[in-house]
């Protein structure tokens, strides 16, 4: 495995406060990355090291095999961007390109509008501009000079649902077409486990768990069975340990062989299930595992 970036017992104190406490991470070239955790688990503090605007306490970390901070063909949205009011949204990108040392291309400046779905809104000021809109434009405004990496911190930030797919669909488009290493980091985990190949799961600036993502989900239990049935908790005590109780089902854990069985059984003991089929365990399941049940943001 070819490590585009890594963290080497990566440590980064804020006085008593530890926001990365000894983080051992390589992510691998290609594809695109998601790097989840609680509030406080060192995700926006890694960022910021491996892009060379802060730097560790102690520990090392390399991006494309050199330390942080050499000049290379990155870009990065580290939180909700914020742009001069006054400008444009075509403004800003040839701003951006000129601060940066590019050409201002309005061809390749045109496509990234269309790409991020701004084309409409390219001549309106982004003073009036949404959340969301303003999460494009810092999306398009990171693969300004064609970047070979993107470090993406809440790319679907205050989206539509429509939005959020047409990210998702960029996102995979730069991974899949563009050969472009996509890092990110989101709180939405059902969209993370729609658009990563891998993940490292961060708790209290501590690696929790890495691995592909469907990986990581079979560890958690894999196919389980739902049944809904009334009464659910008096249902999973009757089962035992391998049913977890739900508001109107119960999860039960068991093979595909066990389940006639187990569904004979508790009809023949006059329990009404009204439906039964077979779940996949996802990844909130592993984040809640992992995390001991801290939310994602």
């Amino acid at each position: 495995m070819n490590a585009i970036l890594t963290a080497a017992n990566l440590t980064k104190a804020y006085g008593s406060v530890k926001a990365l406490d000894g983080l051992t991470l390589e992510v691998p070239e290609g594809g695109v990355y998601g790097v989840l955790g609680p509030n406080g688990a060192g995700k926006s503090t890694l960022f910021r090291i491996w892009l060379g605007l802060i730097r560790p306490t102690d520990g090392g970390a390399t991006v494309m095999n050199e330390p942080p901070g050499v000049p290379r063909r990155i870009g990065s949205m580290i939180e909700t961007p914020r742009f001069p009011p006054f400008l444009t949204a075509r403004g800003v990108l040839e701003w951006l390109s000129l601060a940066s040392g590019l050409k201002g291309d309005a061809a390749e400046i045109d496509g990234l509008l269309a790409r991020v779905g701004l084309t409409e809104a390219a001549g309106r000021k982004v003073r009036g501009f949404s959340v969301g809109m303003h999460q494009r434009l810092g999306v398009a405004a990171a693969l300004l000079g064609r970047p070979s990496m993107v470090i993406l911190d809440e790319p679907t930030s205050g989206m539509d649902p429509n939005g959020i797919n047409e990210m998702r669909a960029l996102i995979r488009s730069l991974a899949d077409n563009d050969g472009v290493s996509v890092v990110l980091a989101s709180h939405q985990l059902a969209e993370v486990q729609k658009i990563c190949d891998r993940v490292a799961i961060l708790n209290r600036g501590t690696l929790a768990a890495e691995g592909s993502v469907s990986d990581l989900i079979g560890g958690a239990g894999g196919e389980r069975l739902r049944l809904h049935v009334t009464d659910p908790a008096r249902i999973a005590a009757l089962i035992g340990a391998a049913a977890e109780a739900q508001a109107d089902a119960i999860l039960v854990t068991l093979t595909r062989s066990e389940a006639p069985a187990l569904i004979r059984r508790l009809a023949g003991e006059g329990v009404d299930i009204f439906e039964a089929r077979w779940v996949g365990a996802d990844l909130e399941a592993v984040f809640m595992q992992e995390t001991g049940g801290q939310d994602a943001r």
